[in-house]
């Protein structure tokens, strides 16, 4: 059967579950350390780095707890084996509070600055371990973790600064729109009202600071009070955190469906993904940037976007009810596999990635980042899911 004619859904589990889970749960995890590499080269040879960050451990670590609660693949005794181990060296290493930044190949610190991105994905490996195992030391954790970001990280003008000691004077919309992702995570593993008046309040700042009223753009970089930082038409936007937001908004009423605006939440959401689609998108693939007029500023492209828009196209097809819109949807989710596993995954590599192509589509890298297993397992977990739904209606 010719590859056009395979359905969006039907690379996903076979590769994922017999080639990319395999090859960072083996080759991607250092028993002697009981971390995951950062990179791989496309030989698929670790990498040693002078940084191994809290990022990519929390990444890995929840990836695969997912991929075993989903039954796609088991590596479950490395994952939590991991998370004990970056309790372990990360949390309070210097004897101060929250986690620091990165390990050095000596196992100590080798930054101790308090990053709000990386305290963000390690509250959401920390959801999904917790899920997997029903363990509540692992709450106990995530709990004092978040009181720890309101201690280190607030900011006058509301929201949070990036980093502790700041490494310049911006603020950005990215590490919180992962901490609304792990706010969001752990409601739906609790059910604590806790994690949910922080998502939501979340919520609130993105709608009053990160997108300008009625343009459905979401600006990437604020000053100090949160103004943009450039005037219209000059500000930077990613259009794959367009669909990142579009879809943490869908969450977001899906886990509190009585939300007071929900209906403006969702209309929201549907503004981000038009928006995304119609200046971010051409030819089955995802640009890197964009000005805030919907100006193309970066045609490069990245592995992460493509997966970001799948995802939520997978998501939607479950509950388009315009039969016109979801046959164009489906026609682009369709169009949008077949180029990630031709451009992105070519099948050399064995489970693993090309995750950066040129303007011309030509790869720009010569190395495979764990960081991108988490957007790739997200997407492929929900055309599984996709999969399912069209199976069952089929009955």
């Amino acid at each position: 059967m010719p590859h056009t004619a395979r359905p969006p859904h039907a690379d996903w589990k076979d590769w994922l579950a017999q080639k990319a889970l395999p090859l960072w749960s083996t080759t991607g995890y250092d028993r002697a350390r009981n971390l995951y590499h950062e990179r791989l080269t496309l030989d698929a040879a670790p990498i040693t780095l002078p940084h191994l960050r809290l990022m990519v451990q929390a990444r890995q670590i929840a990836t695969f707890c997912r991929a075993a609660l989903d039954g796609v693949f088991n590596a479950t005794q490395e994952a939590l084996t991991c998370l004990h181990t970056v309790q372990k060296r990360y949390w309070q290493a210097d004897g101060q509070p929250g986690w620091v930044f990165a390990l050095g190949p000596d196992g100590q610190p080798s930054s101790t600055l308090r990053d709000l991105y990386a305290h963000a994905f390690i509250l959401y490996a920390h959801a999904w371990a917790y899920q997997l195992t029903a363990d509540k030391t692992i709450l106990t954790v995530a709990r004092q973790t978040t009181l720890e970001i309101e201690q280190i990280f607030a900011a006058p003008h509301g929201g949070y600064h990036d980093t502790l000691p700041p490494q310049d004077a911006l603020h950005r919309q990215n590490p919180h729109m992962h901490l609304l992702e792990a706010y969001l995570a752990l409601y739906e593993v609790t059910a604590d009202s806790f994690y949910l008046e922080r998502a939501h309040s979340l919520i609130a700042l993105a709608q009053t600071r990160f997108m300008p009223t009625q343009t459905g753009m979401l600006l990437e970089f604020f000053k100090a009070d949160w103004a943009a930082c450039n005037p219209l038409g000059q500000n930077d936007v990613e259009p794959g955190h367009l669909f990142e937001w579009a879809w943490l908004l869908r969450d977001a009423m899906r886990l509190n469906p009585t939300h007071d605006d929900k209906t403006a939440l969702m209309a929201l959401s549907e503004q981000l993904f038009q928006t995304g689609l119609h200046h971010g998108v051409q030819h089955f693939c995802v640009f890197d940037g964009m000005t805030d007029t919907g100006t193309l500023r970066a045609t490069s492209t990245r592995i992460w976007p493509q997966t970001e828009l799948m995802r939520l196209l997978a998501d939607r097809q479950r509950n388009i009810t315009n039969a016109t819109q979801a046959r164009r949807e489906s026609t682009l989710l369709a169009g949008l596999t077949q180029k990630f596993f031709t451009t992105y995954i070519p099948l050399h590599l064995q489970g693993g990635w090309i995750d950066r192509c040129d303007a011309n589509g030509n790869p720009c890298v010569d190395h495979m980042p764990a960081s991108s297993l988490y957007h790739i397992y997200g997407a492929g977990r929900e055309n599984l899911h996709h999969n399912k739904h069209i199976q069952k209606g089929q009955k």
